[in-house]
């Protein structure tokens, strides 16, 4: 029997005492569960959030993703961390992870890399070329990966979408950010103290009270204070003084 017919968010199954009431707008479709219904609603949308994280191919749930992952887990594997390369050549490039082998040099200011693609997209800081061109506003960028971001702004896609609650994200990076709310996931750790967070910028901010960093001065006084929360809050004293 298939997967399909043992779901108990189909209506051909025979657990109908099971109340449904997430539906689908275009075939009518019932799920027990919005979760099931965002899954469905993608073979709509041609919504595909899931990247493989060997190749670019990209998939609608976690189910066909794993079912694509067999297939990495059969070719080249890296004996040193386990990874998968769907080819010997990819192979040999992620090794150069391993080796510290940065064989691609720029010519301007000496930086290294590992991949021929990188240190293409590198040298475009020093030449100023932005090819990929949004055909909405006057915005350029360098990478195709930006443009591909910026075009979320104006058509308001956002494509990556939280499996606990139903915040959803335009880039993939916010999405793992925000997952940590749930998670209680603090990778970010003080190599001073003990404490940890699950934001960078926290952390950064965090920094600032070993360092004795202070950028955020008043503009009415002299103190000045690590965080612009806390000049935010020392502001409004002076405002209420007034």
């Amino acid at each position: 029997m298939s997967v399909e017919a043992n779901s108990t968010d189909s209506t051909d199954g025979r657990h109908d005492d099971k109340p449904r009431p997430h539906w689908c707008n275009v075939c009518h479709k019932r799920f027990t569960r919005r979760h099931s219904l965002n899954i469905h609603e993608r073979m709509y949308t041609g919504e595909r959030p899931l990247q493989c994280s060997q190749c670019e191919k990209r998939f609608s749930c976690q189910h066909r993703l794993s079912i694509h992952m067999i297939i990495h887990s059969a070719r080249y594997k890296c004996t040193d961390c386990g990874k998968c390369c769907p080819s010997s050549s990819e192979l040999a490039v992620h090794r150069r992870s391993h080796s510290g082998e940065k064989p691609f040099e720029c010519t301007d200011c000496g930086k290294r890399f590992t991949q021929s693609g990188n240190l293409v997209h590198h040298s475009r800081i020093h030449s100023g070329e932005k090819p990929y061109k949004c055909h909405v506003c006057d915005k350029a960028f360098s990478v195709a990966g930006g443009l591909n971001t910026h075009m979320r702004l104006h058509t308001g896609e956002k494509p990556y979408k939280c499996h606990v609650c139903d915040k959803a994200f335009s880039q993939s990076t916010h999405l793992n950010t925000h997952t940590r709310v749930h998670t209680g996931e603090k990778p970010h750790k003080c190599h001073v103290c003990d404490k940890a967070f699950s934001h960078s910028g926290t952390l950064n901010t965090h920094m600032r009270v070993h360092m004795g960093d202070k950028p955020y001065k008043c503009s009415l006084c002299d103190k000045s204070f690590s965080d612009s929360s806390n000049l935010q809050t020392h502001k409004r004293r002076h405002t209420q003084q007034q």
